[in-house]
């Protein structure tokens, strides 16, 4: 897995590829563009963008080296303003300086962007420069001014560290299944991620077709009961893929095996969200949970306690003093619960 860090907003030049040619999806079926297209491009195009359009940038040939071994699933952060703007997932990348003339016509005797790729999902961002350095281990003053490709640990301590999953890896790690003849051995694989990080303040969670965008106050309270958790001596507390989806907190330690899932606040639709998702990513646990938990900004009303409590489901709420209380499940229906959980 590679990651680029791809400079988008440092010149005026820039600034109008990106209006030209992020801001507004190219139609690449369209006459003026098509002819330029090898019949192998247009192939690729169409597979990762088959509604016919796609937003494009490139890069001039002195990065040719660098992007040798880049294709469709690696990560590119965008940047400019001493910050990651956007990131999005490589859907196809090609040589073609006819393609890229017509898209960035450049100025008498500057190079041709002839390396082009298509974007999928981008999502805006704002991560500051002196974050992306303290993962990189650069100077925190250090401002990105080429194109770079990450690899390796470098780039997969910038996945860790800003929640970013590839949309081909979520997918092949959600069709991936163990044969066996038993029921546990046949449990869904699943891969584990470090736990959520605060890193935007997008106000929404949605599945796009590749990368997910998570609530960004659900974050700061995953974050902050992942600290706690870490004070009381428990952990480590860890993510995992499944096939609906990815969980919020999960542990398996000495006090058991329990899912957590964290909503922005304690309204009744986010209550019954949580229930929703606990119970539909209960059975890809990786061990078969011992409790499953919603985790609230505040305690919810008395009727959705009730409804958690109905299901064998713990909430675990702010209390005062930013301290997290929890408020079990009576333990005989969690026993009556937990065999349906895992089913």
């Amino acid at each position: 897995m590679r990651v680029l860090i791809s400079p988008s907003y440092g010149s005026s030049a820039t600034r109008r590829h990106w209006s030209d040619t992020v801001d507004q999806p190219v139609a690449f079926a369209d006459d003026r563009y098509a002819h330029a297209l090898t019949a192998d491009q247009r192939a690729r195009l169409q597979a990762a963008h088959p509604e016919g359009t796609a937003c494009f940038w490139g890069a001039v040939p002195k990065h040719d080296a660098k992007l040798r071994d880049v294709v469709p699933g690696d990560i590119v952060l965008f940047t400019g303003q001493n910050k990651v703007r956007a990131v999005g997932e490589i859907g196809a990348i090609f040589r073609n300086a006819e393609l890229a003339d017509l898209l960035w016509p450049p100025k008498q005797g500057d190079p041709s962007w002839h390396t082009i790729y298509t974007v999928l999902d981008l999502a805006e961002v704002d991560i500051p420069y002196t974050e992306l350095n303290a993962v990189l281990g650069y100077q925190p003053q250090h401002t990105h001014p080429g194109l770079k490709v990450l690899r390796d640990d470098k780039a997969q301590a910038v996945l860790d560290a800003f929640m970013i999953t590839s949309g081909l890896f979520f997918s092949r790690a959600c069709a991936e299944t163990v044969p066996a003849p038993t029921a546990d051995e046949a449990r869904e694989a699943v891969r584990r991620a470090a736990a959520e990080e605060m890193r935007t303040s997008s106000t929404s969670y949605r599945r796009t077709g590749r990368l997910i965008i998570v609530d960004r106050r659900e974050a700061r309270l995953v974050a902050a009961y992942r600290e706690h958790l870490a004070s009381c001596g428990r952990g480590p507390a860890d993510r995992f893929y499944c096939r609906s989806g990815i969980s919020d907190l999960y542990l398996d330690d000495a006090e058991g095996a329990e899912l957590i899932e964290a909503k922005s606040d304690a309204s009744h639709q986010c209550v019954r969200q949580a229930l929703g998702q606990l119970l539909d990513y209960a059975p890809y646990c990786p061990a078969p949970p011992d409790r499953l938990s919603a985790l609230l900004p505040s305690l919810p009303a008395r009727t959705d306690l009730a409804l958690l409590h109905r299901y064998g489901i713990d909430c675990i709420h702010r209390g005062t003093s930013e301290s997290f209380v929890r408020a079990e499940a009576p333990a005989e229906r969690r026993e009556l619960m937990r065999s349906l959980w895992s089913s």
